[in-house]
């Protein structure tokens, strides 16, 4: 046997009526009047598959207007007197429950409870989104206003940044987002930042040279500077050759300190690099670990004896594994995918063209460009921040 409701008719048709009424969502009603919401649900439910509302309880209005609603309905043409399904008004949306709602939205004149019951959405429901409305309006305004910020920083990145370096852009300029939110407004604007496919080898190994051991064992971490530093070769398109460019990168702050550029890969090439280096730290750089690959450049008895004049320690990761240098690789990858394969891709007519464009971004990767490993800083900056707290600390 059922077991009896404790709720009267007329309490159900007052509770009914206070949600149709008040555009308020069945749980706030349930809530006040402390029972449970699926109940009222179903209640609300059966009122509008009955068409209970025009009972006893509803004001002489109310039932005037229920009349009026169901003559507009018939005159649509449907036999129930509903919108005809295939007509005009069933011609829009993907079917989605938001779509259905800016449907009824859109077609109140047909009457809200009938475009909810064809629509087979509950009426509380639909006010309770119409509610949200204004919310959401003020939300997509405000990501407008984020995607132009998005579209600025992406732009003055030379199209390379992806949503992570963004975020960071976003936060240091007083914005409070976090990556998902930014990685969905690029997706739906259709910013992409740059991805590299995997490049050709080109370290030539030396089986002859001396071992050279791996003093890092794939420790890239940051930390202080001139403790450990990298580098390496990669090759740049020239006309109808190549340039080659050597790199010097402290490890603890992922800045690049010394670089050169040639048309050969003869031994003079990384030597300069490292000259350069050892120039831009003030020349006092004893006991500095520099780690490279097994290229016959830095295994040459040349290279030896310029880091042993300067009191530099060699390390070496093995043959053909490029994790071993993960950084160094890191950063020749990072430099072609943003100066070759960016926006407006190009290959440089002369050297002075080229030299000009890397040094231009060389720059910017050390006063501009954001690093996720030393906290999103530019390697410059991130530096600056290190010598003050270590003269604090003095």
């Amino acid at each position: 046997m059922a077991r009896p409701s404790k709720f009267g008719d007329e309490f159900k048709r007052d509770a009914v009526r206070l949600v149709r009424t008040t555009g308020r969502t069945c749980a706030d009603v349930a809530r006040e009047l402390g029972m449970n919401r699926e109940t009222l649900r179903t209640w609300v439910r059966e009122a509008e598959t009955t068409g209970s509302e025009s009972g006893a309880g509803l004001a002489k209005a109310e039932r005037d207007e229920l009349a009026r609603l169901r003559k507009a309905g018939r005159r649509v043409g449907d036999r129930k007197g509903d919108p005809a399904q295939g007509g005009r008004v069933f011609c829009e949306g993907d079917g989605s429950l938001t779509s259905r709602f800016r449907f009824i939205s859109a077609h109140a004149d047909f009457g809200i409870a009938r475009l909810c019951r064809v629509l087979n959405v509950g009426r509380s429901a639909f006010y309770a989104w119409l509610k949200r409305e204004p919310a959401r309006q003020a939300r997509a305004a405000e990501d407008e206003r984020i995607v132009e910020k998005i579209r600025a920083f992406h732009t003055e990145s030379g199209g390379t940044n992806g949503s992570p370096r963004i975020t960071a852009d976003l936060r240091e300029d007083g914005e409070i987002v976090n990556v998902k939110r930014v990685a969905r407004l690029m997706r739906q604007a259709g910013i992409v930042g740059l991805h590299l496919r995997k490049g050709r080898r080109t370290t030539i190994p030396d089986q002859a040279a001396a071992p050279v051991p791996d003093l890092l064992q794939r420790d890239f971490g940051p930390g202080a500077v001139d403790e450990r530093w990298c580098g390496d070769i990669t090759y740049l398109p020239v006309g109808d050759s190549w340039l080659y460019l050597a790199t010097v990168i402290d490890i603890g702050s992922r800045r690049l300190i010394g670089w050169s550029i040639a048309g050969h890969l003869r031994t003079e090439l990384i030597s300069d690099a490292l000259t350069a280096a050892v120039r831009a730290r003030g020349g006092r750089v004893t006991g500095v670990i520099f780690h490279a690959d097994r290229g016959c450049q830095y295994t040459s008895a040349d290279f030896a004896a310029l880091c042993a004049a300067h009191g530099i320690r060699r390390s070496s990761g093995r043959t053909g594994t490029c994790l071993d240098n993960a950084l160094a690789e890191a950063f020749n990858a990072t430099l072609k995918r943003e100066l070759l394969h960016g926006k407006g891709k190009r290959r440089w007519s002369d050297e002075a063209d080229a030299r000009t464009d890397i040094f231009r971004w060389i720059a910017r990767y050390n006063h501009r460009r954001r690093h996720s490993a030393i906290g999103n800083l530019p390697p410059a900056v991130y530096e600056d921040r290190l010598a003050r707290m270590t003269a604090l600390a003095a």
